[in-house]
């Protein structure tokens, strides 16, 4: 099933999926042609389409605003911006971030400013998947929206405050929209079950068939109509012996469905729901349940640059000096994702879930580091002690710079007494080793290095 069904890069004054007459392509797929023709034909979203919504007046043609769609896949994020164009007769041009540069979208803007000045004509800009745009690609829409040459309407199944660069952000309306519900779905399916734009009544559909499809669709209309549309293609268009419409069975669903569909969406409540269990399995030593975790993601779609930021966060945060190699073997498996792609770089993410999983367990770093960045931000900072200051430039040496600083190297230990904290932190111990894993060495080495440098 393609989840990018409606990825696409024309100018939607070309015929695409509809004919001449405005009617959509028999041949187009099920979901494009069921595509909603207007706002009471979106099913969902009703807290941003009911009366008076932003949404709503956006697509009723309200004062032009640009907007951020932010949300799962199939919740209508393609449909609102053909509707939004619609709605005031603007030319629509759509682009894809997965195929599209700086040079395509100056283009755009180019073509957008010409027909502005020349034909008072408006355009509309869909940018799907615009969290794959980098800085220099999204910096390049600012102008244009600014001036509003364009109305940018830019779609992203990612968090926008973390994927789309704050100047665009703050000259935008972000928009999210939910997951659709399970009765949704199954309104989705009966629509077009009935519609003639989609089976016209030709087919029906088996209660338990039903069942399954909303299953597999996981809140996502392409979803659903993508797999009901292989279901019907693979029942026999001649009626039985009683003149009865063939029959769409439970069986038929699942034989046409090439995998299961995993009820899970890349920036809903599973999103965080999966990713959360997948690193308290890991942290829980639970090696099979970190892989289930990891291969539903997978099997998802999720970014694999997302859960490989996630193992090198995870190798220092719960492991850290329990198994120094850990945090190695995270680095090296997002590495090699990013150098492999997918499918291949799933088996460097499971080799890092599998290490990370198994290895000895400490959260002695992150609690350091958080203990020693509280003392900070309580004001505990101090000067640092004159004889650890610079002294490589004029002058320093009359300020006392750097003056009785004594080198390590010098005794045969490489340790001796000194001070190196600011005065108000001598004393403090901010790292803890545990016993687990290689810190036990450095649980027995730590508090020796401790008196032999405080003189103790």
């Amino acid at each position: 099933m393609q989840d990018e069904l409606f990825t696409v890069n024309r100018d939607v004054t070309d015929p695409g999926e509809h004919t001449t007459e405005g009617v959509p392509d028999p041949a187009a797929p099920l979901a494009v042609r069921m595509r909603p023709r207007g706002l009471d034909d979106v099913i969902g979203q009703a807290h941003l389409l009911g009366e008076g919504a932003p949404l709503r007046r956006l697509v009723e043609g309200a004062a032009p605003a640009s907007v951020i769609l932010f949300g799962p896949p199939g919740t209508g994020k393609t449909t609102l911006a053909y509707l939004m164009a619609g709605a005031t007769g603007r030319r629509f041009v759509a682009l894809s971030a997965l195929s599209s540069g700086v040079k395509e979208v100056r283009g755009v803007i180019d073509a957008a400013r010409r027909r502005r000045s020349h034909a008072a004509e408006d355009t509309v800009l869909f940018i799907d998947e615009v969290h794959r745009f980098s800085k220099t690609q999204q910096d390049a829409l600012l102008g244009a929206v600014e001036d509003r040459t364009v109305l940018l309407v830019a779609a992203t199944t990612e968090n926008p405050s973390f994927s789309v660069v704050s100047p665009l952000l703050s000259r935008s309306l972000v928009l999210q929209l939910r997951s659709l519900t399970d009765e949704d779905i199954s309104e989705v399916i009966t629509r077009a079950l009935t519609d003639e734009r989609g089976l016209g009544g030709a087919y029906d559909l088996d209660d338990d068939a039903r069942a399954h499809l909303v299953r597999l669709a996981g809140g996502d209309a392409r979803r659903a109509l993508t797999a009901l549309e292989a279901a019907a293609d693979a029942v026999t268009d001649d009626t039985d012996a009683t003149g009865e419409r063939p029959s769409i069975s439970l069986a038929t669903v699942e034989a046409t469905v090439d995998k299961a569909a995993v009820r899970y969406d890349r920036d809903g409540d599973q999103h965080y729901d999966v990713i959360s269990a997948f690193i308290k399995s890991i942290r829980g030593s639970d090696v099979d349940a970190a892989l289930h975790y990891l291969a539903r993601m997978v099997e998802a779609g999720e970014d694999p640059r997302f859960i490989a930021r996630r193992l090198v966060v995870h190798a220092s945060e719960d492991i850290g000096m329990a198994d120094p190699t850990a945090l190695q073997a995270a680095v090296a498996a997002a590495h090699a994702v990013q150098f492999i792609g997918m499918p291949e770089g799933r088996l460097a993410l499971a080799q890092a879930t599998v290490h990370l999983a198994t290895a000895p367990k400490s959260n002695a770093v992150i609690s350091g580091i958080d203990a020693a960045m509280a003392d900070v931000r309580a004001g505990k900072a101090g000067t640092v002690p004159p004889h650890l200051r610079d002294g490589h430039y004029a002058g320093a040496k009359k300020l006392g710079n750097a003056q009785g600083y004594a080198y390590p190297h010098n005794v045969p230990e490489g340790v001796l007494a000194q001070q190196y904290p600011p005065d108000e932190l001598v004393g403090a111990d901010y790292y803890h080793p545990t016993d687990r894993g290689a810190e036990r060495v450095l649980a027995d080495r730590v508090p020796k290095l401790r008196a032999a440098v405080r003189g103790e």
